[in-house]
């Protein structure tokens, strides 16, 4: 057998030509050591799982939880990652993974959290549920199925609790930086630094060989000194392989002679990479703490730095090469969590606040066009407005295509969520907080749809809400609050959509809106049809008809006859509701609506038969069938045809029933729910 081939010294110029290799490196592929740990955690799997949760029996048996503790910096998401390599194939449905703290301190919320977990499933989430509600949907999605969840960087046992999922079969591989109260039947798995071999060979795969085995004694001192921790010894191990003729004694030296700090060996390390730094890339390091949810890519580093895309992109491989920042998919790179404490501690004392403050506006301001360029693409890639769009916008901010915008939405929308988030909770920044999340809504709108971004776009709403509610912008908080009620009322929670178009109510008039008011009266109106209560119904379309006459809205005038008109019909209130129709034909008529007449005249026809009126009925049915013919509405004419046959049949006259009977089939087959009329307005 040949022996192995060394691994060679790796330059920085070679990490940034290599980028797949570079992705591998200091995660999954340079995992080392810790085979006590994995037997270990393995020999877990096969005990009882958790059964009881803050002392309280849980209603049936729950997943196998393993929990793996460490410091930040300790590879404890490295270990759990290697775990979940070792079982995969044990379960075949797959690995769902979520984080719930950022690498800024914040903690992600339950509810975004249990939406992470089902959109991994492919699951629906239904925009605005609780959390209670999301729960069960995730549990109901893996009942029966053999997944694995990996939930990184835990903090509250509570919040866990909510993700675990109630069959045995699963496993849930849960890290944390202690162990966590409330979980008292989990016995973790605590890691500290790595044995003294495995620190020295995560060191030779860094730097090579020919440094480790010229003084191996070196090597083990300098593994010493970084205190066995994976983090460190990456960010060591990057700053040797970019200085091939730096000794490993040496560094080991300056290492042990530094001052430890609160922070050991982590600090120590972190001092000596970044002070060999020049001073604009220490500025830049200083400022990725700012980017959100602790993800950066080419375009954030060079807004917060003020420099070009390509320089920037250089600076995080760089930075990666080192260890300060680590891969991800899609051309990220995560700020790792264990840093983001000691870069905030730079920034707070080095960067003004103005300049902290005019870095995140440079950074908003970048997303806000990178999205406005994103919406634009989801159109034709021909059309003349695309191109008026993308006028003046800068090469570096355009996308090839709608495929890549698209990709880079989806690739992103973590962070541009949490830059959302954030932008509105700063309370400085409220116009760049305005347009960055109406860019969002609108690029998410465009590429997914209205209906698949619904989940998103509850929670972007309720953030226009609040800086409305803050800077007391009446006429946005309308329309924060009418959307987020159509999301309500699509979901069932017809009750809160109801608060929420009253509140809008409000809103519309303190604003002096009339389009916000009739919405949100139309809205209400429609709210108490929802629930069975037609006089309530009748009457707030009745006011949004009087304000529609009143300012000669002629197509809203017809369309809330209409609405009218189906809620008298509801109620009983023939007469009312005829008149109502007969005005939103007459409506239609005079703007010119031959579809609109004739659907209006169909359902004047259908209160006439419920009237006892079949021979009038039969009159304005033909009327309708005429209309719907002109209109080329295929549909509604074969629904006519067919209500024609159920008046003569009534009526007496089988024969003519059946001719009309036989039209309906000839114009849509034998489809019976093809013709069946709906009102427009139900």
């Amino acid at each position: 057998m040949c022996p192995p081939r060394p691994p060679r010294v790796v330059a920085l110029r070679e990490l940034r030509s290599h980028p797949e290799g570079r992705e591998r490196s200091g995660s999954v592929a340079d995992f080392v050591g810790r085979r006590r740990e994995l037997k270990e955690l393995r020999e877990d799997i096969a005990r009882t799982g958790l059964d009881t949760l803050s002392g309280r029996k849980a209603k049936s048996p729950r997943a196998r939880l393993l929990l793996i503790a460490g410091r930040p910096g300790s590879g404890r998401t490295a270990l759990a990652e290697a775990l979940v390599r070792q079982v995969a194939a044990d379960y075949p449905d797959g690995v769902l993974r979520v984080r719930l703290t950022a690498p800024g301190g914040e903690g992600t919320t339950t509810e975004r959290a249990l939406r992470t977990l089902l959109e991994g499933l492919g699951e629906a989430t239904p925009p605005g549920a609780s959390e209670d509600e999301l729960s069960s949907v995730l549990r109901a999605a893996v009942a029966g199925k053999r997944v694995i969840l990996l939930v990184d960087d835990a903090a509250d046992p509570y919040q866990v609790d909510a993700l675990l999922p109630d069959t045995p079969e699963c496993l849930v591989v849960l890290t944390a930086e202690g162990p966590l109260t409330g979980i008292p039947d989990v016995r973790p798995c605590t890691l500290g630094g790595l044995e003294p071999a495995a620190a020295v060979e995560m060191l030779a795969r860094l730097i090579g060989t020919t440094r480790i085995a010229a003084d191996p004694r070196a090597a083990e001192d300098l593994a010493e000194v970084c205190g066995g921790l994976p983090a460190v010894l990456a960010m060591v191990g990057g700053w040797l392989a970019a200085r091939p003729k730096a000794a490993v004694s040496d560094t080991a030296k300056q290492l042990h002679d530094m001052p430890a700090g609160s922070s050991g060996p982590l600090g120590r390390a972190f001092r000596l990479v970044y002070e060999s730094l020049p001073q604009p890339a220490q500025r830049t390091l200083r400022l990725l703490p700012l980017a959100p949810a602790g993800i950066v890519d080419s375009h954030t580093a060079s807004a917060l730095a003020g420099c070009s895309v390509a320089a920037a992109q250089a600076l995080l491989e760089d930075f990666a090469g080192l260890g300060l920042l680590r891969h991800a998919p899609d051309g990220l790179f995560r700020l790792p969590g264990c840093l983001a404490p000691l870069l905030r501690s730079l920034l707070e004392a080095k960067e003004r606040p103005a300049e902290v403050q005019l870095a995140r506006a440079r950074m908003l301001e970048r997303t806000v066009r990178l999205l406005h360029s994103c919406g634009a693409m989801a159109g034709p890639e021909d059309a003349e407005g695309v191109r008026e769009q993308l006028d003046g916008l800068p090469r570096a901010l355009r996308f090839a295509d709608r495929r890549a915008a698209a990709t880079w939405l989806e690739s992103r929308l973590p962070a541009l969520s949490a830059s959302a988030v954030l932008a509105v909770a700063d309370g400085g920044l409220d116009t760049l907080a305005r347009r960055l999340v109406a860019g969002l809504v609108r690029a998410l709108a465009e590429h997914r749809g209205t209906a698949a971004a619904a989940p998103e776009l509850y929670g972007l709403h309720r953030l226009v809400l609040d800086v409305a509610e803050r800077r007391s912008l009446y006429r946005e908080q309308a329309a924060a609050l009418l959307n987020i009620a159509d999301l309500d009322a699509e979901t069932g929670r017809t009750r809160e959509a109801l608060e929420r178009y009253r509140a809008a109510l409000d809103a519309g008039r303190a604003a002096n809106d009339p389009y916000a008011t009739g919405r949100a009266m139309e809205s209400v109106g429609g709210a108490y049809q929802e629930l069975s209560d037609w006089q309530r119904a009748a009457d707030w379309f009745g006011r949004a008809l009087a304000q529609a006459l009143a300012r000669g809205e002629r197509a809203d005038e017809a369309r809330l006859y209409g609405r009218l008109g189906n809620a008298h019909t509801h109620a009983g209130r023939y007469g009312d509701a005829l008149r109502a129709w007969r005005a939103a034909a007459a409506g239609y008529r005079k703007l010119g609506d031959v579809p609109g007449q004739a659907k209006a005249l169909s359902e004047m026809a259908r209160i006439q038969e419920y009237a006892g009126r079949p021979e009038e009925s039969l009159h304005t049915c033909r009327e309708a069938v005429e209309l719907a013919r002109r209109a080329g509405d295929l549909r509604l004419q074969a629904a006519l045809q067919v209500r024609l046959a159920d008046t003569l049949d009534r009526l007496g006259d089988p024969a003519a029933a059946r001719l009309h009977r036989s039209a309906a089939d000839r114009l849509l087959g034998d489809d019976p729910a093809a013709c069946e009329i709906r009102s427009g307005n139900d």
